[in-house]
């Protein structure tokens, strides 16, 4: 685990193997939250990068009738 020290500015510097790992470049936008007593950063993607995300699911599942 990575420890991070926050400035008199309240900023923190995301350490560059987390920014690589999750592919995090300068100038992208992210979600912050708080979630459960702890801090969440989420890269937003835009919507061109998202396109075929879903590609090979499993869309047979059964539905309620009324659901159709």
């Amino acid at each position: 685990m990575t420890s991070v020290t926050v400035s008199p500015k309240y900023q923190i510097v995301i350490p560059k193997e987390i920014r690589e790992s999750m592919g995090i470049v300068s100038g992208q936008k992210v979600q912050i939250t708080s979630y459960q007593g702890r801090i969440e950063v989420i890269p937003l993607k835009p919507m061109k990068a998202m396109r075929g995300f879903l590609e090979g699911i499993d869309t047979t599942v059964l539905r309620e009738e009324d659901r159709l």
